[in-house]
């Protein structure tokens, strides 16, 4: 990547590190509430991560591909890194311990999380090779308020759509029509078909801080903190009629997930790219191979979860009980220093890597 930004590789190694963190706790059961997802509606630190990440991705375009022009080479790369993108969350979804080795097709999970990167990569690449930022806005504006019309005004079944968690709202109800038996959820997923429309908008909110961040504009700080602020407020004010809420993705989420991003970014810009203050390099070895370290410290959870030991007990559960569980702390705080130590795990690992010069590009 071309005339990188320091602050732009701190970002993106921060939110994989906070992926890892919120996904792999010592056990669910007890888990401190900032580092849970909302219930449905609403917001919590944990909701923040994976729109972070895809907003970072719209950034990260724009200087991957703001010299390349739209021809099919360029088509053919955007394709075949959306492809192996999806093609590696599928493998997460259906892998399993027992030979041989693929789920029964019917319990095999079709979305998934990289599955969104990969067909958010992929439309938001293609947006920005074609079209210039003022139609980039059109396109942003006509997508979240197309969402929100159909979520709020097409009936399902003939009742009258919900933003709930029912059988009438219709992203739930389309990702029960489409994929059956393969979500997350068996009445929704919330990596669902509907629901990642709005999902590349956030990607094309990080491609308009991507083009600040490239121009010769001065005061990008606060420029980049004028824009964050600005979309928090437009977004909670569309909370009062479209719910925040990750599992749907509401417009009003894409549009305080990308507010808070900004000004994080902004933050972190100005302590590194305007002040020259040394920090954050652990996340910079891991984001310098986000998406590998991600999906290995996924495959590797799974792993731990399916082995088992003592009986019926997992690897994971095996350990965590072990070495984390005491008398004299907190189960939440147990459960906490064993995602520490996951994340410390992974992060040497993409510090060995780094040092090595070992990038692996998906």
């Amino acid at each position: 990547m071309k005339n990188r930004v320091l602050s732009v590789d701190i970002f993106r190694g921060a939110t994989i590190v906070l992926m890892i963190l919120v996904n792999t706790p010592g056990t669910w059961s007890n888990v401190y509430a900032p580092l849970l997802h909302a219930k449905w509606h609403g917001y919590t630190p944990t909701d923040l991560v994976f729109p972070f990440f895809l907003f970072i991705v719209g950034t990260s375009i724009v200087f991957a591909y703001q010299n390349k022009e739209a021809n099919k080479a360029t088509y053919k790369k955007i394709s075949i890194r959306a492809l192996k993108l999806i093609g590696l969350g599928l493998f997460l979804g259906a892998f399993t311990l027992s030979f041989p080795f693929i789920k029964e097709f019917v319990q095999i999970r079709f979305p998934g999380v990289l599955q969104r990167i990969g067909v958010v990569f992929f439309f938001a690449a293609i947006l920005f090779l074609n079209l210039d930022w003022k139609k980039l806005i059109v396109t942003a504006v006509l997508l979240l308020v197309g969402y929100w019309l159909l979520m709020a005004f097409v009936p399902v079944d003939g009742v009258a759509s919900t933003f709930e968690r029912a059988p009438n709202n219709l992203a739930n109800y389309l990702d029960v029509q489409v994929f059956g038996t393969h979500n997350y959820k068996p009445d929704y997923d919330p990596e669902g078909l509907l629901s990642t429309i709005p999902a590349i908008v956030s990607s094309i909110l990080g491609i308009f801080t991507g083009l600040i961040l490239t121009s010769k504009q001065e005061k990008k700080t606060t420029i980049l903190f004028g824009l964050g602020g600005s979309l928090l407020i437009l977004g909670h004010l569309w909370d009062f009629i479209f719910p925040i809420n990750k599992a749907l993705w509401t417009s009003s989420f894409v549009l305080v997930t990308a507010g808070w991003a900004n000004i994080v970014l902004a933050l972190i810009y100005y302590l590194t790219d305007v002040k020259g203050i040394k920090f954050g390099s652990i996340f910079r070895y891991a984001g310098a191979n986000a998406i590998a370290v991600y999906f290995l410290s996924s495959f590797i959870t799974k792993l731990f979860y399916s082995i088992k030991v003592d009986g019926d007990t997992s690897l994971h559960g095996w350990l965590f009980n072990k070495i984390y569980v005491h008398d004299f702390m907190s189960m939440e705080l147990s459960s906490l220093l064993y995602g520490f130590s996951v994340v410390a795990f992974y992060c040497l690992l993409a510090y060995v890597l780094y040092k090595r010069k070992i990038f692996i590009k998906v």
